[in-house]
């Protein structure tokens, strides 16, 4: 289990069980964050629930049928297809409760449909709630929406490493400059492309009025996965041909977000080919204080507020993406003399860890009865 948005989650919900006295198991493929579960005093098994090879499935679902009659667990989450198909198989004569947790806007087909099979369905934000409604038909009694928790701890500007602050300010040679910034793994789901014109355009703009304010530059915070480095590789090429090398960095993974987010002043999620589920890193940039440009649909409604805690530009699937460039640099330039307050005070509140671990909680007693495995 490596790190990503709904791995993250997998391991602030194993706290929040951990905490609540029950015993928790989480069954991955392994991966970095095991280490992370057991230490924070969950376990561990490893059954390969990723692969979609529908040859080797039943064997799969054998073996996590033999674990789950070990192991009777009150109740049962599966986060994603593969894992929730396993367990229907598995679950034929167990009977087990569960819980799906439909993390995102997948295709409407029979495959997807497995994740309205569970007794309770959970999902991070309304759009993906209205999603399955409008699709799936499904019964709004069993939906419950539970957006994904800002850690206090974590986000927390009094407790940040200056040091690394400090030496990423010089790497990325940030002084004197606005910094924008986007984070989130390298793909064309992500919009860099636009943002990337995005700030081209601001800066071409600045020096044609011959600004006195300092110039823009784009921090990209993430990287490309092993088998699809041919996008950064085109992103790169897009810098070169705009003339922005000096003005775009590509930082490679973080991972110490707080204090990247720090260093920005402005945080944008550019995405416009589809729209994020939830989007944490606009959670987590507002609680650093930082305001949001987003594209106006999916999660990004539930978390940022046009003019409030920044600024939303209007979804456009028939707009060029040198259009969506244009209207993205507006909307940054215009949260840039905004001077938003309390953004931090408001997120926090909104997305607090012990609200989502409340109505987690609820869920989970729900369909248990209240055990504790």
């Amino acid at each position: 289990m490596d790190q990503g948005g709904v791995e993250r989650g997998i391991v602030e919900m194993n706290r929040v069980l951990v905490a609540a006295g029950h015993d928790n198991l989480v069954v991955s493929v392994g991966g970095r964050l095991n280490e992370r579960i057991v230490a924070d005093g969950g376990r561990v098994a490893e059954i390969d629930i990723k692969s979609k090879n529908p040859f080797t499935a039943f064997s799969r679902a054998k073996k996590l049928r033999k674990l789950l009659e070990v192991e009777r667990p009150n109740v049962v989450v599966a986060h994603s297809r593969v894992p929730a198909w396993l367990f229907v198989i598995a679950n034929r004569k167990l009977k087990l409760k569960w819980i799906t947790f439909a993390h995102g806007a997948n295709s409407v087909s029979a495959y997807s449909k497995v994740m309205m099979y569970g007794d309770v369905t959970v999902t991070p934000s309304k759009y993906i709630a209205d999603y399955l409604i409008e699709n799936y038909k499904i019964d709004t009694s069993l939906l419950r929406v539970i957006p994904r928790a800002i850690d206090r701890e974590k986000f927390d500007v009094d407790r940040l490493d200056r040091d690394f602050m400090d030496s990423k300010r010089r790497e990325w040679k940030l002084d004197g400059f606005r910094v924008v910034m986007g984070l989130g793994r390298i793909t064309q789901l992500k919009g860099y492309d636009v943002l990337i014109r995005a700030v081209a355009y601001l800066q071409a703009t600045h020096v044609a009025a011959k600004s006195k304010s300092p110039d823009w530059k784009l921090v990209i915070v993430g990287e490309a996965e092993a088998l699809r480095k041919e996008y950064e590789e085109e992103l790169r090429k897009l810098v070169a041909d705009l003339g922005v090398s000096d003005h775009v960095v590509f930082a490679g993974a973080q991972s110490k977000v707080a204090e990247c987010l720090s260093l920005a002043d402005i945080v944008v999620s550019a995405n416009y080919r589809k729209p994020e589920a939830f989007g944490r890193s606009m959670a987590e940039a507002l609680a650093m204080d930082k305001p949001v440009v987003a594209t106006g649909f999916g999660g990004a409604l539930d978390i940022v507020e046009d003019g409030v805690n920044g600024a939303l530009v209007a979804p456009d699937p028939k707009a060029k993406v040198e259009e969506l460039a244009v209207n993205f640099a507006n909307a940054i330039r215009s949260v840039a003399h905004s001077g938003f307050k309390g953004l931090r005070e408001d997120a926090l509140e909104k997305f607090s860890f012990e609200r989502m671990a409340a109505r987690s909680l609820a869920v989970h007693n729900e369909c248990s009865g209240g055990g504790g495995k």
